[in-house]
């Protein structure tokens, strides 16, 4: 398996000035998996409780997504999320958690999948995100998500975690939570401080910034549409999809990286059209790569 990723699976239930969606599927593993599937095939690391209304193999029906790593724990209930947008939508409220399962000890990590060269560790506590790495032997690029709660509450861990990985990933108002700077410049390069010899840099509808360690450094707007009805899940499908391109490329040079965040930047940009999974699940590589195509001619000068 070229490809890991391990993070939540969830029920959402959101609220945007464009409608409301009440109980859909949601988490960070499965929009980060559609994503990624457009590249490559996918091991899938995750847990659920048994009262999960969703079949994942439904909802990965026909992408090369592999479920062995799916766990369904008995008497546990599914991580739940309830959340809104208001005006511009470029940040959601969080109006309630049950962390549920993902409170828990993290599922096992299965034997085909821990020698994977490329390895997303999406969004959770970062005491369990360093579980699952520490269940890995070989790896070629582990990158990582995090979040504002884990940056002010798990602070000791996310530092060890840091010294560990290759790349993290993260908004904006986190680069600067997480180091004090107010300028992303200044905050990406203290990041890289920590350790990660990549850092990605997510700024909403005002695009993303990439540095790294050898002092390269590319910023790229969104892509331009018009049609935003539900963010959730957008960081995750940009991940995915810059996960999925470098995996299928076997490289991370900079070009590679360049690339890989304007995939990103495209798959987002269909997330955000329609609530859930819907935006990104309806999409083909075909619709992705005109995006991308676009993407490159507007930013050209």
């Amino acid at each position: 398996m070229t490809l890991l990723v391990t993070g939540s699976i969830g029920i959402d239930t959101v609220r945007t000035p464009f409608g409301f969606s009440h109980d859909c599927i949601g988490g960070s593993a499965v929009y980060f998996s559609l994503a990624a599937s457009f590249f490559g095939p996918v091991g899938f690391v995750g847990v659920i409780g048994d009262d999960c209304p969703f079949q994942l193999a439904e909802v990965f029906g026909g992408r090369p997504v592999d479920l062995q790593g799916l766990e369904i724990r008995s008497g546990s209930r599914t991580f739940r999320w309830t959340g809104s947008y208001e005006g511009d939508m470029n940040e959601a409220s969080t109006d309630g958690v049950e962390l549920n399962v993902l409170a828990e000890s993290p599922p096992v990590v299965p034997e085909a999948y821990r020698d994977s060269e490329f390895v997303f560790l999406a969004n959770t506590a970062p005491s369990l995100q360093l579980q699952l790495l520490d269940q890995l032997r070989s790896t070629e690029l582990v990158a990582a998500d995090t979040m504002n709660h884990w940056i002010v509450t798990a602070t000791e861990d996310l530092r060890e975690l840091l010294d560990r990985i290759d790349m993290l990933v993260l908004n904006d108002g986190e680069a600067k939570l997480l180091t004090g700077q107010r300028n992303l410049i200044s905050a990406a390069r203290a990041i890289l401080d920590m350790g990660p010899r990549i850092v990605v840099i997510k700024k909403g509808e005002h695009g993303s910034m990439m540095c790294n360690k050898d002092g390269d450094l590319f910023i790229l707007p969104a892509y331009p549409t018009a049609v935003v009805i539900d963010p959730t899940g957008a960081g995750d499908s940009f991940a995915g999809a810059m996960m999925g391109h470098l995996a299928r490329a076997r490289k991370v040079d900079v070009v590679s990286l360049r690339e890989a965040i304007a995939y990103g930047t495209v798959a987002a940009s269909f997330t955000i059209g329609d609530f859930s999974i819907h935006g990104i699940k309806t999409v083909g590589l075909g619709d992705i790569d005109s995006r991308f195509d676009t993407l490159r001619k507007v930013t050209q000068f």
